[in-house]
């Protein structure tokens, strides 16, 4: 496998692999903000939730590594995120999958999550681009992805059918290499 399994750690936050004993955790997490509802997003159900970290354990399984968010203000999980369509042949990667309890958003949660992730593509595995993607009518994420320092590459227009019978226009959004450090430098500021 391209990307290793490991624990990734920072000074907000615990990227721990994600796995079936993380599920109670991640039940509480998601009914925190009720994201679910969100018509323009796909965050599991507290019913679901069993078939989401089962089918994302067996996806890393297969190089697309997924990670329960662990808060080290609490010790809880408060969320998820992973890494997938992972391209070792050209070193690319998306991260995505990602939500969180309502209780974390708009703290250091999210900004140190991603640093982590990029950190590890980009200077362990030499990664030349990392893509991120979102469903056109979700401004909250469109701008969260923007202000890592993403750029907008397209929108895929009647992308994806959602759960509810709606069209997806998804966005895309990513980072290049030669980009990493300002990325890096811009998203280290946000810490002082």
């Amino acid at each position: 496998m391209w990307i290793n399994e490991e624990i990734l750690e920072g000074d907000f936050l615990t990227l721990e692999p994600l796995r079936i004993e993380h599920l109670s955790q991640l039940k509480a997490a998601v009914q925190d903000g009720e994201s679910w509802k969100l018509w323009f997003a796909n965050v599991p159900r507290p019913e679901e939730m069993s078939k989401y970290v089962e089918d994302a354990v067996e996806a890393s399984r297969l190089g697309n590594i997924a990670y329960a968010v662990r808060s080290k203000f609490t010790n809880q999980i408060v969320g998820t995120t992973r890494y997938y369509n992972v391209d070792a042949k050209n070193k690319r990667a998306m991260i995505g999958y990602t939500w969180y309890s309502s209780s974390v958003r708009r703290t250091p949660i999210n900004t140190e999550c991603k640093l982590l992730l990029l950190k590890k593509l980009f200077e362990s595995h030499d990664a030349i681009a990392v893509e991120f993607r979102t469903h056109y009518f979700n401004q909250p994420s469109r701008a969260a992805i923007e202000r890592l320092g993403a750029k907008q590459d397209g929108i895929l227009r009647h992308h994806q059918i959602m759960k509810d019978g709606s069209i997806r226009d998804t966005v895309v959004y990513s980072i290049v290499a030669a980009e990493w450090p300002a990325v890096k430098c811009n998203l280290l500021s946000k810490f002082s």
